[in-house]
């Protein structure tokens, strides 16, 4: 189902590796049973409907398709709720955003190296598929979608996010995605340098763990909305508002770990029925702080069928160079950060889980 995926992710609990088999025996810190020289794990990892590591952690895999990798008592960050991601998924599916998703599309799959890393720089053990991308706020797996139908056959893809709602269509949109409950704000689980794209639209960015799992030229794209974005109903439906120094911001964020490549914008009008503008309000952030019949009342002094701007920026950002020593360490081999936590590999078992 997605062998490569399974191959660059790493336990939480103890980032120990997902083998083909788990441990003989079952029982936590048994040996695995050994792999064939050079074979990629299969989706034997999934034992019955758990994930389980080389060391014996296990995770379950959700009726839905999705694993949740969240452990402990939960996160301090509030996933889209059910009613978000049901708004959400209407509106995407009624194409307004499809310009948008197809520009990402084109744009990520001229990232994607058939050949493989380079030969220098670090590597995740085992052979290497045409690519692999990590959707990180993957969503109902949309944007994926439209990339992965573009991408050579055997791209591999990892879509993580915090909200069950949405990964459970993500499970049905990306059945050979490997879709994880995660915090993205929190270290990765996920190898060094496993990574061609990393894709991030509208969701949060974590730059120090983007660097450390992206393969040396690889590509980190990241969706953002431009200035003017939605004005002419913003205001109206409560709509959050967009900095106006939005994109240096994001720039600036994301120095010393990456270096701008190339921008895009992608610019349309849309034509939004009540119910189009409704479920755009109740979709995003102002979700959480709107209810669904005062959004309602607020688009009914609209016209029958607004003309919107969209207005979008795709940035491409490549990973600053790192020196050759460095770039060779294992996770587990770098220096400990001020918290004690070693920097490039997954924590211990989380405190949280809100999913």
């Amino acid at each position: 189902m997605f062998p490569a995926a399974l191959a660059a992710l790493l336990c939480p609990s103890c980032a120990a590796p997902f083998d083909a088999r788990p441990p003989a025996g079952g029982t936590h810190g048994a040996p695995p049973e050994p792999a064939t020289p050079g074979e990629v794990p299969e989706p034997a990892a999934l034992s019955g409907q758990a994930l389980v590591c080389r060391e014996g952690h296990s995770f379950d895999r959700a009726r839905q398709g999705y694993i949740n990798l969240l452990t402990g008592a939960g996160t301090a960050f509030v996933p889209d709720t059910a009613a978000m991601v049901a708004a959400r998924d209407e509106f995407l599916q009624a194409g307004h955003y499809q310009p948008l998703a197809e520009a990402i599309a084109a744009r990520a799959a001229a990232g994607l190296q058939p050949e493989g890393l380079p030969p220098e720089g670090p590597r995740p053990e085992g052979p290497r598929p045409e690519g692999l991308v990590v959707d990180a706020g993957t969503g109902t797996g949309y944007y994926l979608r439209a990339l992965l139908d573009r991408a050579p056959a055997a791209t591999a893809s990892i879509g993580l996010d915090l909200s069950k709602f949405a990964l459970r269509r993500a499970a049905r949109t990306n059945p050979d995605t490997l879709n994880l409950v995660w915090d993205l704000w929190r270290p990765l689980p996920l190898a060094a340098a496993c990574a061609d794209v990393i894709l991030v639209v509208f969701a949060p960015r974590n730059p120090a763990e983007f660097a450390r799992i992206l393969r040396p030229g690889g590509t980190l794209l990241v969706v953002t909305p431009l200035p003017g974005h939605l004005a002419e109903i913003a205001i109206g439906v409560g709509l959050l508002g967009i900095q106006a120094d939005k994109q240096e911001m994001l720039v600036a964020s994301l120095a010393g770990s990456f270096l701008l490549a190339q921008e895009e914008d992608v610019n349309y009008t849309l034509r939004l029925d009540h119910a189009d503008v409704a479920r755009l309000a109740l979709m995003g952030p102002a979700g959480h702080h709107v209810a669904a019949d005062a959004v309602a009342a607020r688009v009914q002094s609209l016209p029958e069928v607004s003309e919107v701007s969209a207005s979008f920026r795709i940035s491409a950002f490549t990973p600053v160079p790192v020196p050759p020593v460095a770039a060779r360490r294992r996770p587990g081999q770098e220096p400990r950060s001020v918290s004690g936590r070693a920097n490039g590999r997954p924590p211990g078992p989380p405190a949280a889980s809100g999913t």
